[in-house]
């Protein structure tokens, strides 16, 4: 009968975890850590974590198929790269303050399949798990969608403002948004990507920086400024929500910025 990878590698729930710190051989650490049902990243002031990303590396190390070891030995661990002193990955996984375990992760022995070892056991294990899974880097960790606009209510920026009366859209200057053109800005908001977060040096540049575009919308949940900046041919976003200026592809930058002024102000029609 085959043993449980699952009960010798991670013998606790993934729902249990609410701390996961990922070390590597380089010595980057990145800090995950549970808010209520979401995960944050200390490192980055607090910005959210990509959820799917984290539950993805829960479930890989906690729901593995049962399997039996490939290999036992001291000499494996250093071959396997899963030792305490000499391996590629370190997850340390906490709940409400304790310890649950670290997990060594080392060489890949094929497609999407890495060794691993619980540091109190002696057993190394095949398991299922991608690489790019768990990274120590911060900004690999980090949701593309943290700065989406789900239910805009109202749109002030520099040159049109839009407000949601009684069902209907309609433009400070007393006409009707053209329908195209203000489902485009609408699904903008709605499904804005970011495409990573701008180092510590940028940082300080952008934040000195005048401003391509700065929207303002009100929401069911409150007030969020959206500030997009161009600085040498890249493209950045900064929300009022958040204290960084995050990288944007210029599919998106453009989508926010290249408003047909007339159409989304009702003031022409594509009739």
């Amino acid at each position: 009968m085959n043993a449980s990878t699952a009960q010798a590698l991670a013998p606790f729930s993934d729902s249990a975890v609410d701390e996961v710190r990922i070390g590597d051989e380089f010595d980057n650490e990145v800090v995950l850590l549970k808010s209520g049902k979401q995960w944050l990243l200390p490192e980055l002031e607090q910005v959210p974590a990509d959820p799917a990303k984290v539950d993805a590396l829960l479930k890989s190390i906690t729901h593995q198929t049962g399997s039996w070891p490939v290999a036992r030995s001291t000499a494996a661990q250093q071959r396997f790269q899963v030792a305490e002193y000499y391996y590629q990955k370190r997850l340390t996984l906490w709940s409400q303050g304790k310890n649950l375990g670290t997990i060594y992760l080392g060489t890949s022995p094929g497609f999407r399949k890495v060794h691993a070892r619980n540091e109190n056991q002696d057993a190394i294990y095949s398991i299922t798990l991608d690489a790019l899974q768990s990274s120590a880097l911060s900004a690999d960790w980090l949701d593309p969608g943290l700065l989406q606009v789900r239910t805009p209510l109202r749109i002030d920026a520099d040159l049109y403002n839009l407000y949601f009366d009684n069902g209907v859209w309609r433009s400070g200057t007393g006409g009707t948004p053209d329908e195209q053109a203000l489902e485009a800005l609408i699904t903008a908001l709605k499904t804005l990507q970011v495409d990573g977060v701008a180092d510590e040096e940028l940082q300080r540049e952008l934040s000195a920086v005048e401003a391509d575009l700065l929207v303002k919308i009100q929401t069911l949940a409150g007030e969020v400024s959206l500030e997009l900046i161009t600085l040498n041919d890249n493209h950045f976003i900064r929300s009022s929500q958040y204290p960084l200026f995050f990288k944007l592809s210029a599919y998106d930058f453009d989508r926010l910025t290249k408003i047909d002024i007339r159409l989304i102000s009702g003031e022409e029609s594509t009739q």
